[in-house]
């Protein structure tokens, strides 16, 4: 299994043979798969793209638990929707690490790698015989008197036996795995740049002018988890994966009032965080269930921001975060992203890339991902 990290991005490759034809991207989280056929030719376009849903427990806390409900899905979707089988894969889970360390500035490769694996022993909370690493330089500190010139190297290490039990079910289902992103990747290239506020170009934001620091962002996906990610531009400074999500919550309502995950979710949706209670449809007591287990919900959620936030901040060298974009199925939920904006303290917008506007709000926050990892790393 190879590797190659490009644009400051990293995709962990299967294969170094060129790509032929279209990609796919695909993303799985717990209850539904959804993968997004992407061309480009000068911008980039949807050609075809589709959500489907998995079995309860097929998929727990970004890993796969029954390979064979994943073949299965992955198989009906592929085929029902006519989709390039060739697939690059997001992954975020507590097995996958990222980490940005600065080390002096070497320029014999094999010096660098034996530099990078000596510091990721101590820094990369696995073993490493038992991980691929790879990683790139993104940037440095140019030499000043009495001192050397040093670089910032992103690296990332995953499990390898985490690694194979996805490519397993993606090729029982006849798909192709021509490479496997870091999911916090892919949503940095499907959202830089999008979202950003008055007075701000974006293409200023997702690449600035030499010299110039750029705009930092945190990006946060909320689906069955939260795929957490600071960036400036282009540039992912830290990732993290938080399991307080949309999932989580749905499961307490469920739970609560006798539903299925799937009703619960769609209870969500309808009831959300914006219009009065007495203006939605529906039991009046369910309503009420309905907010309040939202409302607690949204409050871990931004628990869990505000920790993420403090996390990266603790950080040497960390670049202040002046804004937060979300994506994701929790992105789509009505009131959402304005309570957690007054609960966090600092401002929070909805993007979706525009290539998605042609599907309906709740497609585009589920394709947001997958669209960005058929994107080129």
């Amino acid at each position: 299994m190879a590797a190659f990290l490009s644009m400051q991005e990293s995709v962990l490759q299967l294969t170094r043979k060129k790509k032929t034809g279209a990609v796919s991207g695909l993303d799985i989280e717990a209850g539904s798969i959804a993968a997004a056929e992407i061309h480009v030719n000068g911008s980039a376009q949807v050609a075809g793209a589709a959500v489907a849903p998995l079995a309860s427990g097929a998929f727990r806390e970004g890993e796969v638990a029954d390979a064979d409900s994943v073949a299965e899905a992955l198989k009906s979707l592929f085929s029902e929707n006519k989709l390039s089988k060739q697939v690059r894969l997001g992954i975020g889970n507590q097995r996958v690490v990222v980490r940005t360390v600065r080390l002096p500035a070497i320029e014999d490769p094999k010096e660098m790698d034996a530099a990078v694996r000596f510091q990721a022993q101590e820094q990369i909370p696995m073993p490493l015989d038992q991980a691929v690493l790879e990683h790139q330089v993104v940037g440095g500190v140019p030499a000043e008197e009495g001192s050397k010139p040093q670089v910032d190297v992103v690296v990332v290490a995953a499990r390898r036996d985490m690694v194979a039990s996805f490519v397993e079910p993606i090729r029982r289902a006849g798909l192709e795995p021509v490479g496997i992103d870091v999911a916090a990747f892919g949503m940095i290239r499907a959202l830089a740049g999008f979202g950003v506020g008055e007075g701000t170009k974006a293409a200023e934001a997702m690449d600035p002018a030499p010299g110039q620091p750029g705009e930092t962002a945190l990006y946060c996906n909320v689906g069955d988890v939260m795929n957490l990610a600071v960036a400036r531009g282009r540039a992912c400074l830290f990732t993290r994966i938080a399991n307080a999500g949309l999932e989580g919550i749905a499961d307490r309502l469920a739970a609560e009032r006798g539903l299925s995950a799937e009703h619960a979710t769609q209870w969500l949706a309808h009831v959300g965080l914006e219009s009065p209670l007495e203006h939605l449809e529906g039991d009046p007591e369910i309503l009420a269930d309905v907010r309040r287990v939202l409302e607690e919900g949204v409050s871990g959620l931004v628990d869990e921001l505000r920790l993420s936030l403090d996390y990266y901040a603790a950080q040497e060298g960390a670049v202040p975060v002046s804004r937060v974009v979300l994506a994701g199925p929790g992105s789509a939920v009505p009131g959402l992203g304005p309570r957690m904006e007054s609960g966090l303290g600092l401002p929070i917008s909805v993007a979706r890339p525009p290539a998605l506007s042609g599907y309906d709000e709740t497609m585009a926050a589920r394709l947001t991902l997958p669209y960005g990892l058929a994107l080129e790393g």
